[in-house]
This record gives C-alpha cells, sequence and structure tokens, in this order.
C-alpha cells in the first residue's frame, strides 16, 4: 500500500529530527574527543570532563530512587495530565514537579555535597556573607575589590557578577536562615519557578494546546541537574519569572505587570553581567504581545528603577563590567582556548536542554524561516500574521538561541556554561510545541535518560 502524503511528510520530518539529533550528539562527542586527545597533547583544556565542568566519577545516591521516580511518572502520565487539567492546578502541579525533580537530581550526591555545601566553598557566595556587616558601605566599595591578586579582593563568584547575588544571600542570612542548606534550597525553589513561567509566558501569547504541550519538557528540564544547587539556576528563575511578568503586562494592557518584570529583568542584569542577553527573549515578547505593546514602556521604567537604586548606592555598572573582564583574564579563562570553547561549548545544548533542543532548534528555524519566506514584498513578519498564536512557537526558542549565540561569540563564557547558560536554556523548551503529539512522550523520555545519566556518571562542579 502507498503511503498517503501527510503520513509520508510525517515520516520525513521526524527522520529530519532524528538526523539533528544524532548530529548534536556526535558533536558533543567530538567536543569530548578533541578535549581527551588535546589533554594527552599537553595542552588542556581545563575542564576534567570536556566539554562538562565535571569530574568522573559514577555513583547512586539518597536522590536516586526519587529522581527515577518522577522521571517516570512524569514520562508516563505527563502529557496526559497536562491536557486536560485545569490551567492554574496545572501550574501549580509544574512547580511542584520541577522542585521535586531538581531536588531529587541534587540529591544523587548526597544532601551535604549535593546541595547544603554547594554554596560554601571559598569561591562561592557564602564564604563572603558573613564579612558583610554594612551593605551601603559594601556598595560603594564593591568595585575596587573585583580584581585579583590583592589583599581584600572578592572570592571567585562574589568578583564575577554585580552585588545583586551577594546580596540575595545577605538578605537570607539577615532573615535567620544562614547557611549553605538554606541558601541551596532557595536556589531550588526560584530556579524551579522557570516550569511555571516558560509555559505561562506561551499560555499568554500562543495557545493552550501550545502551552500544555511545553509544560511537561519544563518541569523536567534536563538543566535542573546544574540548577540544584547553583545561583545560576535563581538567576533563571528570577528572569523567566520577569519574562512572565512582561508578557502578561503586553497582553493584557497592565502597566503593573509590564514594570514589576521590568524590576525583576532589571535586577538580573545586577545578579550577572550576561543577562542584558535576556533582551532578545524580551523583544520577542514585546513583539508578539503586540495589542498592548505601549505597556512595554512601563518595562523599562521597571529597569530603570532597579538601576538607579543601585547607581545611587554607589554600583557603577558599567565600571563593574569592565574590571571583570580584566578579572576574568587573571584567572583560568586565559588559558581555556577561544578556538575550542567557542563551537565546544554549544554543543552541551544536547546535554544541558537535553535532545529535544536538537529537534526544537531544527523545528524552529524551519518555521521561522517559513513565515519569512510567506511573506510579500515590502510587509513585516509579525505584522502580516500578528493574530497567528503559533508564531510564539519559533520566535521564543530563536531568540534564545541569539542569546546564546551572543554569549558565546563573546568569549567570556569559556566552559562552565552548562550553568551560565540556564536562563537562555530554558526558553529553547517552548518549541516543544511544534513536536507532534505522536513524538512528545518519546523525546520527553530521553531528556529524563540524559539528566539522570549525567548525574549519576558524573559530579558536576560548581
Amino acid at each position: 500500500m502507498r503511503m498517503t502524503l501527510p503520513a509520508r511528510l510525517r515520516r520525513d520530518t521526524e527522520r529530519a529530527d532524528l538526523i539533528a539529533v544524532l548530529v548534536a550528539v556526535g558533536l558533543f562527542a567530538a567536543a569530548a574527543a578533541v578535549g581527551g586527545l588535546l589533554y594527552l597533547l599537553g595542552r588542556p583544556v581545563q575542564a576534567s570532563a570536556a566539554p562538562l565542568y565535571a569530574h568522573w566519577r559514577p555513583h547512586v545516591g539518597p536522590g536516586t530512587p526519587l529522581a527515577s521516580a518522577v522521571a517516570v511518572l512524569v514520562c508516563w502520565r505527563g502529557p496526559a495530565l497536562a491536557a486536560r487539567l485545569p490551567w492554574r492546578r496545572l501550574l501549580v502541579l509544574s512547580y511542584a514537579t520541577a522542585v521535586a525533580w531538581t531536588l531529587s537530581l541534587a540529591l544523587i550526591d548526597g544532601w551535604q555535597r549535593g546541595i547544603a555545601g554547594r554554596l560554601t566553598t571559598h569561591h562561592e557566595y557564602l564564604h563572603e556573607v558573613p564579612g558583610v556587616t554594612d551593605i551601603p558601605t559594601m556598595l560603594g566599595a564593591f568595585t575596587t575589590r573585583i580584581l585579583d591578586f590583592q589583599p581584600d579582593s572578592w572570592t571567585t563568584h562574589v568578583a564575577g557578577h554585580p552585588p545583586g547575588a551577594l546580596l540575595v544571600f545577605v538578605w537570607l542570612d539577615r532573615i535567620g536562615l544562614s547557611g549553605g542548606g538554606w541558601a541551596g534550597a532557595l536556589c531550588i525553589l526560584v530556579a524551579a519557578l522557570t516550569a511555571v513561567a516558560v509555559p505561562h509566558t506561551v499560555h499568554l501569547l500562543g495557545t493552550d494546546d501550545a502551552a500544555r504541550a511545553v509544560l511537561p519538557f519544563a518541569a523536567l528540564f534536563p538543566g535542573a541537574v546544574w540548577s540544584g544547587v547553583s545561583a545560576d539556576g535563581l538567576f533563571a528563575g528570577v528572569t523567566a519569572t520577569g519574562v512572565a511578568l512582561l508578557a502578561y503586562g503586553v497582553t493584557r494592557g497592565s502597566a503593573g505587570g509590564a514594570l514589576a518584570g521590568g524590576a525583576l529583568l532589571g535586577f538580573g542584569c545586577y545578579l550577572s553581567y550576561g543577562l542584558v542577553l535576556m533582551a532578545p527573549i524580551a523583544v520577542a515578547v514585546v513583539l508578539l504581545g503586540h495589542r498592548h505593546r505601549r505597556a512595554a514602556w512601563w518595562t523599562l521604567g521597571g529597569v530603570a528603577l532597579v538601576a538607579g537604586a543601585f547607581t545611587v548606592a554607589g554600583f557603577d555598572w558599567l565600571t563593574g563590567y569592565h574590571l571583570v573582564i580584566e578579572r576574568y583574564y587573571q584567572g583560568i579563562a586565559s588559558r581555556r582556548a577561544y578556538g575550542y570553547w567557542v563551537w565546544a561549548n554549544l554543543t552541551i545544548l544536547v546535554v544541558v536542554a537535553g535532545p529535544a533542543a536538537a529537534v526544537v532548534l531544527r523545528r524552529a528555524s524551519v518555521a521561522g524561516w517559513r513565515a519569512v519566506a510567506s511573506l510579500r514584498p515590502g510587509s513585516d513578519v509579525l505584522k502580516s500574521h500578528r493574530d497567528d498564536p503559533r508564531y510564539a512557537s519559533w520566535l521564543l526558542p530563536l531568540a534564545a538561541a541569539a542569546a546564546i549565540v551572543a554569549a558565546d561569540l563573546s568569549g567570556y563564557s569559556k566552559a562552565e556554561v552548562e550553568r551560565i547558560w540556564l536562563p537562555f536554556t530554558g526558553w529553547l523548551m517552548v518549541g516543544t510545541a511544534l513536536v507532534p503529539s505522536t513524538s512528545r512522550r518519546t523525546w520527553l523520555t530521553a531528556q529524563a535518560a540524559v539528566a539522570l545519566t549525567v548525574n549519576h556518571l558524573l559530579l558536576t562542579a560548581w
């Protein structure tokens, strides 16, 4: 019996998806092989399990059965529940699932090594918390302590970020929740907000069906291996919530939502210098939320309020940024070859965002190209189809990809991007709405398998 045209097209697109994944996995394997070869040649790339920043150490832990159970339950029942539960109840379930998934993955390394001790090392934020006795004085003198090789230099992570990151843990200590356990719990709880913010943004800008398709992938995100526990997971949760509030503002005409979204996105820039690259994602949201686009001006107001507050307090962002670049090359970055990491970094996406990321980027690129190709001369891609809610499913992933490429080419993200890029990689999951429903469970299972494999074979650092 001859295959019908729709069936043939479906088979061809599924084959193209598989090829995209195989190419991505092949590039990751090539990066690992080249990293090993360079080590043997006496030119190490300064990452123990290159291209991942981790140590080879197969192990199991108390989180193993819980993480496995969460993975099985989400892969088995997740898509069906996402299709039928009321939306608000579904968001609560997604958040709880993301917390359980991230916590259980961290507990594979044990409570102390996986959670309580992660942020207490000499390189981490909590090392500096006891020394911050006067916050205004700390902010005013922050930039003077960024450069290394001076008696009062900030420790690695504090020096490499604006003071907002340190302030979060200082505030946590001030309210009586001191120590690595509370800091780790905060990172997990805030990082899990991504599992609500990403699908809800799609719900606001796209369709209900698309948002429901995205939700299991956002909850069972492989990047949770690094969200629990790292401050970058916290950064991802803060900025994702900011984007969701911005989406609410430009779709509902809410000045308050847009202002709050801007404040969180602005605060993100004071958590990490690299989070200015959330701009492509924010711009995509504004373009998609065309009906109340004027509300976006309130977003700029929120950013300005946060920037103004830090500036008045004595911290100059641009000065800090330039000094961080100098500090960056005072350390290990000077020994990491740009020629290797500029492409090896990108191969990590198949791990941190899972194999589904390769499928998403292929399908989003095709959808975007078709949208552009269908335009009449002189017309605008978004204005011509501005009422087409499917645009969110390809525009947001491509905006996230643009942010990732910009970060990569900058040369300021050589290695360790599996955690550094967490605020961007979660948005690639928006494109899972483009995957046919018949294939979603397969790719969801692959996502979970990658996370479990990585966390049991490797001891991730930072």
